[in-house]
């Protein structure tokens, strides 16, 4: 799995950035290691600003606040896996979107810095409940709206039909997460089933779309 260092916070770093646009990323990627080595509570914008190599203002003036930083560094790991609705667009031809949507929706679940967020939003649920909520209304709420207005429109076609697309949007990402997804989250090791996640995934996007199929 790639380390967080490894990973873009935009996937258009081949077009020239501004100054403005170059500290702008810096600062989202330094924030995004912090949160996930020292959790979110322990992270303060004087810590981002330092490890960005910026003040505290430059900071405050691209992000006004750390929930709003927060946010914005779960929405970037949905650009990065391209996970946005230009990837579901295209409701002729729902097979290949699909299969498309789940393995770079499998990618980003099991990243590294995916998982060590959600082990900080568990930990803290109970003393920061605004932190979880702030990360499913990011990322999971977002993806499942995104998928489920999809299949809505997948329906129309007449060859597929989902008659809940919200559930079937739940049910469809819960199969993706598979045993690696538990456990990594419980801290165990995966490397017996990293080689067969590629074949689980597409097993899965088969099964869903048979079920489904009119």
């Amino acid at each position: 799995m790639s380390k967080i260092s490894d990973i873009p916070v935009t996937c258009n770093h081949d077009l020239p950035r501004t100054r403005s646009e170059q500290k702008k990323a810096t600062i989202l990627q330094s924030a995004i290691e912090l949160f996930c080595v020292q959790g979110f509570p322990s992270t303060s914008m004087d810590m981002v600003a330092k490890k960005a190599g910026v003040s505290k203002q430059t900071v405050y003036s691209h992000y006004g606040s750390k929930d709003e930083l927060f946010i914005a560094a779960i929405e970037s790991k949905c650009v990065v896996h391209q996970l946005t609705g230009n990837l579901l667009e295209d409701a002729t031809n729902p097979e290949n979107t699909i299969r498309t949507f789940a393995h770079q929706f499998g990618e980003l679940i099991i990243s590294d810095e995916v998982v060590a967020v959600f082990k900080t939003c568990l930990a803290h649920a109970e003393t920061h409940p605004n932190l979880s909520k702030l990360y499913f209304d990011a990322g999971p709420k977002h993806i499942l709206g995104l998928l489920s207005e999809y299949l809505d429109e997948v329906n129309k076609q007449g060859v597929f039909y989902f008659e809940k697309p919200h559930d079937c949007a739940v049910r469809l990402c819960l199969m993706l997460f598979g045993e690696v997804k538990l456990r990594l989250e419980l801290g165990l090791d995966v490397s017996d089933l990293i080689a067969g996640r590629e074949q689980y995934i597409n097993d899965s996007v088969n099964l869903f779309l048979t079920a489904h199929r009119i």
